[in-house]
């Protein structure tokens, strides 16, 4: 038998809505550029699992044995690393994956993995700058963090609606499956979006901050765009479109140009060569 919600039931639902309610409002915290963030886990266990989950991945996948390779993944990646804040610019771990797809991940507990066949994308240094840059970037604005906390968060007030809702009925199943949807693609692909945005314009002024050329970036998503074979709807994709990307790297370049010109005055000029002959993906 399954028992109806009505008016004598909601005093039974208003402790989980307090609860919905208590940690959106007790859980905020702001984005290196300002953001309002939603954070509920604490940054160490997110560490923790970033790194479990990276180890998983060695263990899978192949690492490239490559040691030019690896070389100039690593000058770049140092040179970046050297530029981040006080407290973050040491512990990093980057490790280069046998793949063929144009791809770069980064996860909480500072580590960061490469494929090989990203390097078809990036042909320069600065190109590769602005790739593990934005990886970077997501890293330092606990973009992880906050991603959990928003499913964590949608789940909630799922939870919540479909209590108050009579899932017995087609009507009742309906409402709960366009909630679903609605929190799917009016929040959630929204909002990581917006960290794809964010760690576009962070990792931008984190290469030109290194003595990486800035406009780089651009030729980056210029070859991105060429390289693809076309990509979903943009309100229907966790990443903004290519042409979104270059016009807001576009809009960010005279603040970058500056951090660029400050970083060449201050001697730093990267020396990162990219191998003559660099492996082909497998």
């Amino acid at each position: 038998m399954t028992a109806r919600v009505g008016f004598a039931a909601l005093p039974l639902m208003r402790p989980t809505l307090a609860l919905f309610v208590l940690l959106l409002t007790t859980a905020c915290a702001t984005s290196p550029l300002g953001r309002s963030q939603l954070k509920l886990l604490p940054d160490a266990q997110l560490a923790e699992m970033g790194s479990r989950s990276f180890e998983q991945v060695k263990e899978e996948k192949e690492i490239s044995e490559d040691a030019r390779l690896d070389a100039y993944v690593g000058c770049v990646a140092t040179a970046l690393i050297e530029q981040l804040p006080p407290g973050w610019n040491s512990g990093w771990e980057v490790v280069i994956f046998e793949d063929a797809s144009a791809n770069a991940f980064a996860v909480p507990g500072r580590r960061i993995g490469v494929h090989s066949g990203i390097l078809e994308v990036a042909r320069a240094p600065g190109q590769l700058a602005a790739i593990l840059g934005h990886e970077i970037a997501h890293v330092l604005a606990s973009h992880g963090n906050e991603r959990m906390s928003q499913v964590l968060a949608a789940q909630a007030g799922l939870l919540a609606a479909s209590a108050m809702t009579d899932s017995s009925t087609p009507g009742g199943r309906a409402t709960l499956a366009a909630l679903g949807l609605g929190a799917q693609f009016g929040v959630l692909l929204p909002f990581s979006r917006t960290h794809e945005s964010e760690a576009d314009l962070m990792g931008l002024d984190l290469m030109a901050t290194a003595g990486f050329d800035p406009e780089q970036a651009v030729v980056l998503w210029q070859n991105m765009a060429a390289a693809s074979k076309g990509q979903p709807p943009e309100w229907m994709s966790s990443h903004p479109a290519h042409s979104t990307r270059i016009g807001e790297l576009e809009a960010r370049m005279a603040r970058a140009e500056a951090l660029y010109a400050q970083a060449r005055e201050a001697g730093r000029k990267p020396h990162c060569q990219r191998p003559p002959e660099a492996p082909e993906p497998s």
